[in-house]
């Protein structure tokens, strides 16, 4: 009964650090670029990095991944869908958006998964929800004019970085509705990474560079740091969704949006703006609405 009583503090506590490390994830990815990485490389290495160390400690835990069919398709469907469009756009876009700026594109999946949710019958219509998507969604369009009436972005990027969250919502979706049975949450979050990394590494054929960087300490230590922060973050990752439900889960961006841009603005010498502050108050106020439990 203590572990029961204890499950929302828990899932508090998950929420705010994987949100936290998320939004770490957009400065690091600003260091990288200007310590000679190239973003699709950082994204891939990381990944493989990432996705092997969880492998290990899976395996170590003695929590290994299935490997039927059914779960293959799993791990490849997640991570299309969580890791390799989202993380590609998002790490892609962000040498021309601003660490910022792309930190608080991930604030929206809870509403676009509340959305998607509804169309799907996961969950029941509520006004205050609605409402709060509303909100939420007016902040989104207060960012990309913010950013495109300042006219320091190419509007291709602003866009790309906008679809980000929508991306992380059908992952959300995704993995709650084919949930393997039996599976845990450990278990899952290896074939996820390395799926993404699989997925990723293909675009290769059409071209793109994903050669390491290794000339210099501090490029290989922001790697090492990346590898980390991406195990860390998925095995915490699954273990929420499974804790707290898809619509609690999504919240993390919402954490991730305001710790990113306030790092990107207190650590990077990144520029606030009035559009950035309003539509940080629009985020907060619209997830706050759609995590309300009420009617």
């Amino acid at each position: 009964m203590a572990g029961t009583q204890h499950r929302p503090v828990l899932a508090l506590a998950l929420l705010f650090t994987v949100g936290a490390l998320m939004g770490l994830t957009s400065i690091l990815v600003k260091l990288a670029g200007s310590a000679g990485w190239q973003p699709m490389a950082y994204l891939l290495w990381g990944l493989l990095g990432g996705g092997l160390l969880l492998l290990l400690f899976a395996w170590w835990r003695g929590e290994r991944p299935g490997m039927s069919l059914a779960q293959q398709r799993y791990y490849l469907a997640s991570g299309l869908l969580s890791i390799a469009v989202p993380n590609g756009l998002l790490f892609s876009s962000i040498g021309h958006v601003g660490a910022g700026f792309a930190s608080m594109c991930l604030a929206f999946p809870p509403l676009f998964t509340y959305l998607l949710a509804l169309a799907l019958r996961m969950e029941a219509l509520s006004r205050i929800r609605l409402l709060g998507i509303c909100i939420g969604l007016s902040g989104s369009l207060l960012l990309a004019l913010g950013k495109l009436h300042g006219g320091d972005s190419p509007a291709l990027w602003v866009v790309a970085a906008l679809c980000v969250p929508v991306f992380l919502a059908l992952g959300n979706i995704y993995r709650a509705r084919y949930w393997p049975s039996g599976a845990t949450p450990l278990s899952l979050a290896p074939g996820m990474l390395l799926g993404g990394a699989v997925l990723l590494g293909l675009t290769a054929l059409f071209g793109v560079d994903f050669s390491p960087n290794l000339n210099t300490p501090l490029a290989v230590g922001l790697m090492l740091v990346q590898m980390l922060l991406f195990a860390a973050v998925y095995a915490l990752f699954f273990i929420l969704q499974k804790l707290a439900g898809t619509v609690f889960l999504s919240q993390i961006g919402s954490v991730a949006a305001i710790t990113g841009a306030a790092m990107a603005i207190g650590l990077l010498g990144e520029q606030g703006s009035l559009s950035l502050a309003l539509a940080a108050l629009c985020i907060v106020i619209g997830v706050l609405l759609v995590a309300w439990r009420g009617a």
